[in-house]
């Protein structure tokens, strides 16, 4: 082969392992350049202006698909972390954590079958989901929600469940994010968590979920940026070999597509940059780089430009680029075979109202099943909770179902005017994750203290739960999730 023969092909295969992002809700003429130029695919971003809606999200794939055959992925795990509608509406499915509560797989096979179909409805094809972490750590600031519990086997049950219903419906599931980000108390996206976990543990805490997922047919496996002193030595999984090859390859036989999770994430870019970081990741195993929201043309051309260098190096052999587009070519292969779902969005309010669960009697003031004079409504306070950076800023909480909402940042100051306000008919104080802010849990037990009548709803993990007073939790803050809690308060 000539040298410049062979310097193009490194740069087609180069291209083939990349998902980068762009702006706006078409195509640019860069990208579809790069698409001709054998780019493996896309990632999708809503904070991008790519998702302006289902019509218009079915328009640019479609566009996408006039060049080339790419790979079309997007973080759609419904409940808290969702990229469809639900990103401006909040999303009809509830999220893991509420599925993990019901505990039904077969109820969470039928949902990510039909988000699945919502997915190929639009033209994406890859799906960055289920997230299988085991959340065993409470104050987890990235999973929570995003994960079906912190039991193994009860996670790894409904892996199985949502990798063959998402697939079902002709999308590749994509478990994530390998070893496991449960065990965290730091987010990636911002450093590298350290996981203090040896292989024996691995095996009995992060490990079945994968074995799961990959047994019921996960075509995509994801990469988590963590170190696991004990098994990568210090770097983080996604440029491990120990933890791409050694592990999941070898000793869990995952023979389908690796792909990292977004390279502009501190935990697996912030002390090399990316283009360093996909070439470690490709050395170390991975087929696919997903480059994140802020990586677009630049970044693509960079990292080609490294990988270039690092074949020519030594560094990277030709044969890893080669396999890894044997495995994205196989993935494509058995995508273009696949027929699509049916939606069911009745699926979702269903294991919505099943996830509720309720500590202590409701007051009267919540009416039965004969309604409630209009005129005693209760007052609801929904205290301040940002979403994590994977989560963004997607609209939550029980706004659609209520007249009178007052919304309070979170100090035991706030308590008075409320109490005021809320004089003579019930009081609703709406939390997320209240054992994760310390403001919420002080206004809401200075309300409780003077309104033991008051109901708490928890729409994040329910850890936090004041001795005695009436809890009702949601396990996620979904569109889906908040009318489930809305019914149950007579609000709906």
């Amino acid at each position: 082969m000539r040298p410049e023969r062979a310097d193009g092909e490194v740069a087609r295969l180069a291209r083939g392992t990349l998902l980068p992002s762009f702006t706006g809700a078409a195509p640019p003429r860069w990208l579809l350049d790069e698409l001709e130029r054998g780019l493996a695919g896309v990632t999708l971003f809503a904070l991008n202006g790519n998702v302006p809606s289902t019509e218009g999200l079915a328009a640019l794939t479609a566009g996408l698909r006039k060049v080339a055959a790419p790979l079309v992925a997007i973080d759609e795990e419904g409940g808290d972390v969702t990229r469809l509608g639900g990103h401006l509406t909040g999303s009809p499915y509830p999220g893991n954590a509420a599925l993990g509560a019901v505990d039904d797989p077969a109820l969470t096979r039928r949902v990510y079958r039909s988000l699945g179909a919502e997915l190929s409805e639009v033209g994406v094809n890859l799906n960055f989901a289920p997230s299988v972490d085991v959340n065993t750590e409470a104050d987890n600031p990235i999973i929570g929600t995003r994960s079906f519990g912190a039991d193994a086997d009860l996670v790894a049950r409904h892996a199985a469940a949502a990798v063959t219903g998402t697939q079902e419906a002709g999308v590749a599931a994509c478990a994530k994010h390998f070893p496991g980000h449960g065990a965290t108390v730091e987010d990636s996206h911002l450093g590298v968590p350290v996981v203090a976990a040896g292989l024996d543990l691995l095996e009995r805490r992060e490990l079945p979920p994968f074995r799961a997922a990959i047994e019921a047919g996960s075509q995509v496996v994801m990469t988590g940026h963590l170190d696991l002193p004990e098994i990568t030595g210090g770097v983080p999984a996604t440029l491990s070999h120990a933890a791409i090859t050694g592990l999941l390859r070898e000793r869990l036989g995952y023979e389908g597509v690796i792909v990292t999770d977004a390279l502009d994430m501190d935990g697996a870019s912030g002390a090399i940059g990316i283009p360093e970081a996909g070439v470690r990741a490709l050395i170390a195993g991975a087929d696919l780089l997903c480059l994140g929201p802020r990586e677009h043309e630049a970044s693509t051309r960079a990292i080609v430009a490294a990988v270039e260098e690092a074949v020519r190096a030594g560094r990277l052999p030709l044969e890893r680029l080669q396999d890894a587009a044997e495995r994205t070519g196989r993935l494509k292969d058995w995508l273009s075979g696949r027929t699509p779902g049916v939606v069911d969005r009745a699926s979702g309010l269903e294991a919505a109202r099943r996830a509720v669960r309720i500590s202590g009697a409701l007051p009267e003031w919540v009416p039965g099943p004969h309604g409630r004079d209009p005129g005693a409504a209760p007052l609801v306070v929904q205290l301040e909770a940002t979403g994590n950076i994977a989560v963004g800023p997607t609209p939550w909480g029980l706004g659609p179902w209520v007249p009178d909402l007052v919304r309070a940042e979170g100090s035991a100051a706030e308590a008075a005017p409320v109490l005021e306000r809320a004089d003579g008919r019930g009081l609703v104080v709406v939390l997320r994750d209240a054992h994760r802010h310390a403001g919420q849990r002080a206004l809401a037990t200075a309300l409780l203290a003077a309104r033991p009548d008051a109901v708490l709803v928890e729409m994040g993990l329910p850890v936090w739960r004041p001795e005695g007073a009436v809890h009702l939790a949601t396990y996620g803050a979904a569109r889906a999730n908040a009318q489930a809690a809305a019914e149950r308060l007579g609000l709906a």
